[in-house]
């Protein structure tokens, strides 16, 4: 039974397993997305969102060195300590939680193991708020839509008008 089990060990004893995801999560930070195997991406991702969210609590000083102190023994690198704090925590401050996107990758030829890239959800250009849509109209499409409620309201005034002109024209076209 494994009642209680849930930490994935990834095949490695424990001292080995902290140093791979420290390496990880300090290369996330750093670069912003990794390619790795999807089993290492998903326990990334619950070792490094802590961490982020710990960023993100700055209240006092104090508070703020506790942080620093609290993310840098996990990680153990102070280029990505200090990469976290000031890049990455304020650009999600305002976010509640999940910031790492796992996307698939297919499968690795050589031991054909399921490859993935995790990346930090505020830093992506093409699926983030950072993309501004172009100016251009929404398409048309073939099939009829109800006029709106306001449109409703001002075609009456305007159908009979509309009718005056188009019989004046008829008979300017009849003579």
């Amino acid at each position: 039974m494994r009642h209680g089990d849930k930490i994935n060990n990834l095949g490695r004893k424990k001292a080995h397993r902290v140093a791979l995801l420290q390496n990880l999560a300090s290369q996330l930070i750093t670069h912003k997305r990794i390619v790795t195997t999807l089993a290492k991406a998903k326990a990334l991702r619950t070792y490094v969102e802590p961490l982020i969210t710990k960023t993100k609590k700055n209240e006092s000083a104090t508070q703020i060195s506790h942080n620093h102190r609290l993310v840098f023994a996990e990680l153990q690198d102070k280029a990505a300590v200090k990469e976290l704090f000031t890049v990455v925590g304020p650009k999600v401050a305002s976010r509640p939680g999940g910031y790492t996107r796992i996307l698939k990758l297919g499968i690795r030829p050589g031991d054909n193991a399921e490859k993935a890239m995790i990346e930090l959800v505020d830093f992506n250009e093409i699926y983030g708020k950072g993309v501004e849509k172009s100016a251009e109209p929404a398409k048309k499409t073939r099939r009829g839509r109800a006029p709106k409620k306001a449109a409703e309201a001002a075609a009456p005034a305007e159908a009979p008008a509309a009718t005056e002109e188009a019989t004046s024209t008829e008979e300017k076209a009849a003579e």
